[in-house]
């Protein structure tokens, strides 16, 4: 490498925007409720040249009040600017702690911008007979590169590329990099807000700076353009010599090198351990120890961490911008890739054992070596995603991180259960625990062999739900976030979706192994680290003793699944047609015309274009009228049309998504519908339904409670019996906000909404009239939601003044209910998240947000999120005490819908009443409040009568 001395200038918000964005679909969440993606985005990035480069030199670079000059020559130079997001402007403050305690220059001029600092700086540091490179994917910036000027660009994929001079030519077909300015002119730049000439994009300003040199020389030469092209670039000369102005980054800031200042020193290890520490990044400490380290401090680590993470990646030495680079700076170093956005592991640059097992003898030596381990992770390989359709074609198996091995599995079925028959004895050993990532598939795959999981069980899906709700669980994310790991996609086997993709089982063995295996590793490495933050974030209890049991009974829901009358759909298929018919029929006659009655385009012109129903609609950002569900809503109760269309959308989408789709989903075999149910989508800790989803049917509409009617007991021997819990979230709410009213109505057995009634419009409770019930009822329930004064007046009869009366008497009535919102919202403010009765935590990331509907928004969160997830959380535990009794007692009924409050059981006749008994005990004893549960039983001869 050259001797001459190298400065590195980082644009600071490019890469802290490019961080943010880089996490957009799974936010960094602390346990404080903290969106800490823009810091470790930008700290990953900084970490990550300082390795690669280990630059003489080093500063950081700010914009502060944008661009005074700018704004003064072109008001709405970049008025268009989206706010910044809340995650980014929380961040810099912990950016600036961070940098000061690196002993990091941090360059800010007021009234300029980062790119003109850098500018500056860079020019003055070439006077000096420095290299300097620009850290930014700012294209911008090309127009600085010279001999000594560079851009050092982070690239899409990971690494980064350097641009001098014959990348900027070629990049912008230009002679000298100053013509980049003139380039942007011409074309200008919507992200800035610079106009550019009308006309002219990237293809046209290339081919003017080919023939003109410069926007002058353009200008000077219009006589040499044609037709429409000419009339504009004549007519719009000065605002493209105001486009060039704004697109030339200043180089006389009053800012100066002085190059011991930007000298990369030791930092304050201590300091920036204490700040990492308080925005619990773990792994960048450990990365940014790494990268600071001394040479022998360094190996001792690097010997630390190949015990723990055996999949190193070797490094090697480069030059500026070319590839990757030794950790330390020595010629002949060796070193191991840290935590990085841009630079992931995979099986390709990492040292690993994957072995297939021979049939035979070499097999049954595996299965005695399984049988002595305490703890295996495994992961089955199938023909397809239906577990209740899909065969096995193979089941990897992991105890050892970086080692595992692959039994394949023959396609003929009596062959494939002679083989599950060797592995039987691990599956149904108690002692040893069983890992997994999403075990309910691999049991439901299983269970079609006749194979039951028994011992202990650890589900990292699971897992990673409870410690970051928010975030998602599948294992490419997770491995990606903790392992800094891309594993092996399942496209580059069996090809992307159509006719040509394959079934795992015409994969090469090989191939199978190598990503088979894989997972498994994975899974047993995420263990490692989910099983220290469960014990951190205190939901280990609530793993083990809620989620990971409840899987096993959803699990043995689903293979169950419900009998389901066909013909009976059918017939309310016909029925639906027709009254979709008659729908139509009355709009078109209010329209005069017919239309495309679910286009919103065509409606919106109709409503509010032809007829006129209000004098300023609403419209989308696209500039059509809006015709969403809340805007036509508002105005139903004024104009016939809008609730006949309501009632349309609502009939369609009941008949394409349950009636005529839910005949599609009985299963050939079973002849049952089988739902899966998802444990780890609602931040809340509700379950989902899905495929079909079940928990959506429509209750309150008539049509739609008769879908309920198509579910049926599988014959004559069988009866469905439903099972509520009544009112459960306000006798919650009542118990946790310890407002004895409340309590004492539900201990006298009284009608909660006609007590409320009764006493926020004080009258007794005999005379409570049925309006007063249903508005002390939305009240009750809105409550919880945040309802207001607006809400509550759609929602009734009554004006938004007398709404604003009734909720001011209602928290008067109930004053320490109003005193445990404020104080929710009071504890999640202070520690960033709220919990249920057991434990369970909603993080609020925008609880402290500055912008007030952002954070009206997580303060309702922080009422709701307790009620609905203690609710949750008690039906999770009777419906895990109702599967153990029913199996410890060999019952013949069989538990079949789990829908929010409510569970449907297929009942034995002859075991009716001890199924009664069974059921309602255990609900109302799942949890002690001081409030009473009480639960509503039922039975019919379909899920409408026993609702």
């Amino acid at each position: 490498m050259s001797d001459q001395k190298r400065l590195f200038l980082v644009d600071a918000y490019a890469l802290i925007f490019r961080g943010y964005y880089a996490f957009i679909k799974n936010p960094r969440i602390n346990s404080k409720g903290e969106d800490t993606s823009a810091i470790m985005g930008f700290m990953n990035s900084l970490l990550d040249v300082i390795k690669r480069e280990r630059p003489d030199h080093l500063a950081v670079c700010f914009d502060k009040g944008g661009s005074a000059d700018r704004v003064e020559m072109y008001e709405a130079y970049k008025a268009n600017r989206d706010e910044t997001p809340e995650g980014i402007k929380t961040a810099v403050p912990y950016i600036y702690e961070i940098l000061k305690a690196m002993h990091i220059p941090i360059m800010v001029k007021e009234g300029y911008e980062a790119d003109d600092v850098i500018g500056t700086l860079s020019r003055q540091a070439e006077k000096e007979g420095y290299k300097t490179y620009m850290v930014t994917p700012d294209k911008d910036f090309a127009q600085l590169v010279t001999d000594n000027i560079f851009m050092y660009r982070p690239v899409f994929g990971g690494g980064y590329e350097t641009w001098g001079i014959p990348e900027v030519q070629k990049k912008f077909e230009v002679e000298s990099p100053m013509q980049v300015i003139d380039f942007l002119g011409m074309m200008g730049d919507a992200s800035d807000n610079i106009p550019g000439l009308p006309g002219v994009g990237e293809k046209t300003a290339k081919k003017f700076i080919n023939q003109f040199g410069s926007m002058e020389g353009l200008l000077a030469n219009t006589d040499q353009l044609k037709g429409k092209m000419k009339e504009k670039v004549e007519a719009n000369g000065e605002l493209g010599l105001l486009s060039k102005k704004l697109a030339t980054i200043m180089l006389d800031v009053p800012v100066e090198f002085n190059a011991k200042d930007f000298e990369l020193d030791h930092p304050d290890v201590e300091k920036v351990k204490e700040i990492f520490q308080n925005l619990e990044f773990r792994r960048l400490t450990d990365n940014f120890l790494k990268t600071f380290a001394t040479e022998a401090t360094a190996a001792s680590t690097e010997a630390t961490a190949q015990k723990e993470a055996p999949k190193a990646i070797p490094k090697t030495k480069s030059s500026a911008g070319s590839g990757q680079f030794s950790l330390f700076g020595g010629d002949d170093a060796d070193a191991t890739e840290t935590v990085s956005e841009y630079t992931r592991k995979t099986a390709e640059t990492t040292s690993h054992f994957y072995q297939s097992i021979a049939p035979g003898m070499a097999t049954k030596l595996f299965v005695k070596n399984l049988l002595n381990q305490t703890s295996v992770c495994f992961d089955t390989e199938t023909t397809g995603l239906n577990p209740l359709t899909a065969e096995l074609v193979g089941i990897a198996f992991s105890w050892e991180a970086g080692k595992g091995f692959y039994v394949p599995f023959p396609e003929e079925k009596e062959q494939a259960q002679e083989l599950i028959e060797v592995l039987r004895p691990f599956f149904e050993n108690e002692h040893i625990e069983k890992i997994g990532q999403n075990l309910k598939y691999d049991i439901k795959v299983l269970a079609k062999y006749n194979i039951e999981v028994k011992g202990k069980l650890f589900d990292t899906m699971l897992a990673h739900y409870l410690i970051n709700p928010d975030m998602r669980h599948n294992m490419d994310v997770l491995a990606e976030t903790y392992l800094n790991y891309t594993p092996i996609s399942i496209t580059e086997l069996i090809g992307k979706k159509g006719k040509n993709q394959l079934s795992m089982r015409e994969v090469p063995l090989d191939k199978q192994t190598e990503y088979a295996v894989e997972d498994a590793d994975i899974t047993l490495q995420l263990k490692e680290h989910f099983e220290k933050e469960l014990g951190e974030a205190n939901t280990q209890k609530l793993f083990d003793e809620i989620e990971v049991p409840l899987l096993r009974v959803l699990a043995a829901m689903e293979l169950e699944g419900i009998n389901l009358d066909k013909a009976f759909l059918n017939s309310l298929s016909e029925e639906l047609n027709n009254d979709i018919a008659t729908l139509e029929k009355k709009i078109y006659d209010a329209a005069g015309e017919e239309f495309n009655i679910a286009s919103p385009k065509q409606l919106g012109v109709i409503l509010f274009e032809k007829m006129k129903l209000v004098d300023k609609p609403k419209k989308t950002k696209t500039g059509q009228y809006s015709t969403a569900e809340d805007v036509l809503s508002y105005l139903a109760k004024d104009h016939e049309i809008i609730q006949n269309i309501l009632d349309f959308r609502g009939l369609s989408k009941l008949k394409s998504t349950y009636v005529d789709a839910l005949p599609l989903q009985v299963d050939e075999t079973t002849g049952h519908v089988h739902t899966d149910y998802m444990q780890t989508v609602a931040a809340t800790g509700r379950l989902s339904s899905n495929n079909p989803n079940l928990q959506n049917i429509p209750i309150r509409t008539e049509r739609g409670r008769q879908v309920r009617k198509a579910f049926v007991p599988r014959d004559e021997d069988h009866t469905l019996l439903a099972a509520d819990y009544s009112q459960i979230e306000l006798r919650i709410i009542a118990a946790l906000s310890q407002e004895e009213t409340m309590i004492e109505a539900f201990k006298n057995g009284e009608d909660i909404h006609a007590s409320t009634a009764s006493k926020v419009f004080n009258v007794p409770i005999s005379e409570v009239t049925r309006e007063q019930r249903g508005n002390a009822k939305t009240v009750n329930f809105g409550i919880i939601y945040g309802v207001s004064a607006f809400g509550l007046s759609n929602q009734t009869n009554l004006s938004r003044s007398e709404s604003k009366e009734l909720i001011d008497t209602y928290y008067a009535t109930y004053p320490k209910l109003r005193a445990y919102m404020s104080e929710q919202v009071d504890f999640a403010r202070d520690n960033g998240y709220v919990q249920t009765v057991l434990g369970r935590r909603r993080y609020l990331k925008d609880i402290n947000s500055r912008n007030a509907v952002v954070r009206g928004a997580a303060e309702r969160n922080a009422v709701n999120a307790p009620i609905q997830g203690s609710a949750a959380d008690i039906i999770k535990i009777a419906m895990i005490k109702i599967h153990e009794k029913l199996q410890a007692s060999d019952y013949k009924s069989k538990m079949l819908l789990q829908v929010h409050d409510e569970l449907v059981f297929d009942v034995y006749k002859p075991e009716l009443e001890a199924m009664k008994s069974l059921i309602k005990t255990e609900m109302e004893n799942a949890y002690k409040l001081e409030v009473p549960l009480d639960v509503d039983l039922d039975i019919g001869d379909n899920w409408l009568e026993a609702h």
